[in-house]
């Protein structure tokens, strides 16, 4: 059994490095006081640096971007420092980066008890990344072995297409963590019915973390709403509707963790000897008949 924490992070104004920090490491403290082995936030959490920029630039959608790059260094230095000192497993959400081709890409770091193990892209762009904002896709997916167990990360969109999960499930992960950002509910939605989706048709845990609250500041998280939840496929020993834990709240007014446990020998176990062989019985082509 392994006690997650899953973040419905309120997006906050912090004008100074300190005062971001203080609120950062103690968001993780009451994870981590809560038992938590891993700790997720949600998509574009690390966005909130852009509030230490002067006004006119932290409200420039593109302006902003470009403004937090001098922050990205100290921003995984300050992870890496948490996961360290507690010894845990910390995906703090993700923010976009400037890579060598000039293009920003919307990236997520794990960090472990010893330090970074790498970071995850996001593959497919929504309308808004790619239309308005200039994000780029990545490429590539990974598989990180952890103590916990070995996980995959898929953001935001990416958690709705059936095959990126089923590369990851593939590759050997059992959970894949879900941080997402979503400004309706419709939005929000659509990446929990992904996540849980994902979890059913590949017999494996989904942890999703979303962003909350209204950032009138920033024109890129201006409008957030999302619940915390841990998915699993409904079969033997897991619950009936496939939710093992899911935030009571829509859209909390304050940060707020999801604590939960997942035993992933018992989703292996499903794999084996469930009532449904989903992962096994996926077909590999279909030829229509008229």
């Amino acid at each position: 059994m392994i006690r997650l924490a899953a973040c419905q992070y309120a997006i906050e104004l912090h004008e100074t490095w300190e005062a971001y920090a203080d609120h950062f490491q103690a968001l993780c403290a009451e994870a981590v006081e809560g038992g938590a082995q891993l700790l997720l936030l949600p998509e574009y959490a690390g966005l909130v640096l852009s509030g230490q920029l002067a006004s006119d630039q932290r409200s420039d959608l593109k302006g902003s971007i470009s403004g937090i790059q001098p922050l990205v260094e100290p921003w995984l230095a300050l992870c890496e420092s948490i996961a360290r000192r507690w010894r845990i497993y910390l995906q703090p959400g993700s923010l976009p980066v400037l890579d060598a081709d000039g293009c920003y890409r919307n990236r997520a770091w794990l960090f472990g008890p010893d330090g970074v193990l790498g970071y995850q892209d996001k593959l497919i762009m929504t309308r808004f990344e790619r239309e308005q904002w200039g994000i780029a896709a990545g490429q590539g997916l990974k598989v990180f072995d952890t103590a916990l167990g070995r996980l995959g990360i898929l953001i935001c969109y990416d958690n709705e297409f059936p095959m990126l999960a089923r590369h990851l499930a593939e590759g050997g992960a059992d959970l894949i963590l879900a941080p997402s950002c979503t400004d309706t509910e419709a939005g929000y939605h659509r990446v929990r019915i992904g996540a849980q989706a994902r979890a059913l048709e590949n017999q494996i845990a989904v942890l999703q973390s979303p962003t909350v609250g209204m950032a009138a500041w920033s024109p890129a998280l201006d409008e957030n709403i999302g619940r915390a939840g841990l998915f699993v496929p409904p079969d033997h020993g897991m619950p009936s509707n496939g939710v093992v834990a899911e935030s009571a709240e829509l859209c909390p007014a304050r940060s707020r963790w999801l604590v939960c446990e997942v035993d992933l020998d018992a989703v292996r176990q499903v794999r084996r000897e469930g009532q449904v062989f989903i992962r096994r019985d996926w077909p590999e082509q279909f030829e229509c008949v008229s």
